[in-house]
């Protein structure tokens, strides 16, 4: 029993010691509304969609838990010169995301193949009405002006499979070997006919 009130005992005066440090200290509070906040590199506040990226291919809409991406297109056709008939492609008509339903888990932006969505590090966009929160392509496309660019890559690391593959392209030599080509109806044999 006296080594359970000795263990408490020890606790509390370990709390009180960590009280009188924090006590002697300055307080660092952040004056958020007039100065901003210095955010992490990776920030997630807000999706930013860069409209001519996206093909409508669904993905982000398909793979999201909460199901709060609501995309719309139509099928225009496109005459491609020299093809035998046109080519049909999507065409973006709405793209909204509600995000009073989302929980930023960044899904859309992993599966995205096309690079059409994009974290922007910008957290100041509350409303007081919770319907205001569901953004269109227009809005979602204002966001874009934050996107911070892409870190440099790693000067030490493994070069990418496209820069590898452009590094080995420009390395062959860019004359092919030429040989000569018999022609048609020629003698195949050495000798002549007889």
């Amino acid at each position: 029993m006296s080594e359970r009130v000795g263990g408490h005992g020890e606790g509390l005066v370990k709390g009180l010691a960590v009280t009188l440090k924090t006590m002697t200290r300055r307080s660092t509070t952040q004056q958020y509304p007039d100065v901003a906040p210095e955010l992490p590199p990776r920030s997630r506040g807000v999706i930013a969609l860069l409209a001519e990226n996206c093909t409508v291919c669904m993905l982000c809409a398909r793979e999201c838990p909460d199901w709060c991406i609501y995309i719309d297109s139509h099928k225009e056709e496109v005459a491609v010169p020299g093809a035998a008939r046109p080519r049909q492609r999507n065409v973006l008509d709405k793209f909204d995301i509600d995000f009073s339903l989302c929980m930023y888990c960044g899904i859309c932006v992993e599966v995205c193949p096309f690079d059409a969505l994009y974290w922007s590090p910008e957290f100041e966009y509350a409303e007081y009405d919770i319907k205001d929160l569901l953004h269109d392509k227009d809005h979602l496309g204002e966001w874009m002006g934050t996107v911070p660019p892409p870190p440099a890559h790693d000067p030490h690391g493994e070069p990418s499979k496209e820069e590898t593959t452009a590094a080995r392209k420009a390395a062959a030599p860019a004359a092919r070997p030429t040989g000569v080509r018999p022609e048609p109806g020629a003698a195949q044999g050495g000798g002549t006919p007889s």
